[in-house]
């Protein structure tokens, strides 16, 4: 069974982080290392990780010139991750120099590209001066990410349908803001469970604060996978 579930390890310090994944198993679930963590602890706690046996997502979304997103994707794959992932609004001349620089790699890491945070919702696009909803904005986006040949998006579950009938089944789809039944809402704009978002077709789903800071985190982890199925 594929392993669907990606916690977002949102710590301020190694040491926090391991005492949680100390207690994980890569059977169960995939590890996001986001900008907090990552600076925190740095880029020999990511090759820890991986050394432990976790597939990581590394979450720093880069978004610059092209030349310089392309060397640090390699060296966020010279670091064994899993997957990485650019802005799409970079562009199409950024993405490829993101796609071509993981060309040479034997097993190079998966590359998506970010759309709408989901914690955007329509006044805030508005306010950077989009006016097109958050799902026509998405599915822009996509569309220009599969065109430059990246596996897939992070997006909102809600526009998860209209994009796999739109890039294919084969274009992942990665989805945080998923909240399972009971959970508040913190800063997330747009969230589905997880039972709605694999419904959906979501391929992985990024769940943070539900777990890292649940009483019982290997339950709650349970309860996921198995809505997961």
């Amino acid at each position: 069974m594929t392993n669907r579930l990606i916690i977002a390890l949102d710590f301020s310090s190694a040491e926090l982080a391991l005492n949680l994944v100390q207690r994980l198993s890569p059977q169960d679930c995939k590890l996001k290392v986001g900008f907090e963590l990552f600076v925190a602890a740095g880029p020999d706690f990511v090759r820890q990780l991986v050394d432990l046996g976790f597939d990581v997502f590394l979450d720093l979304k880069f978004h610059d010139i092209p030349n310089t997103v392309a060397g640090a994707c390699k060296s966020a794959a010279n670091l064994g991750v899993w997957m990485l992932n650019v802005h799409a609004a970079g562009g199409d001349k950024m993405m490829l120099a993101a796609r071509e620089a993981l060309a040479g790699f034997h097993q190079p890491p998966k590359l998506i590209a970010v759309t709408v945070l989901t914690s955007m919702d329509q006044a805030q696009l508005e306010k950077i001066n989009i006016s097109q909803t958050p799902a026509e904005q998405v599915s822009h986006l996509a569309a220009l990410t599969k065109t430059c040949g990246l596996d897939g998006v992070v997006c909102s579950a809600q526009e998860a349908q209209l994009l796999k009938q739109a890039c294919g089944s084969e274009f992942l789809l990665v989805t945080p803001g998923i909240r399972p039944v009971g959970s508040v809402q913190d800063d997330q704009s747009r969230v589905l469970t997880p039972r709605a978002a694999r419904q959906l077709g979501i391929d992985y789903v990024v769940v943070g604060r539900p777990i890292t800071q649940a009483r019982d985190p290997l339950a709650v982890i349970a309860s996921i996978n198995q809505d997961l199925v």
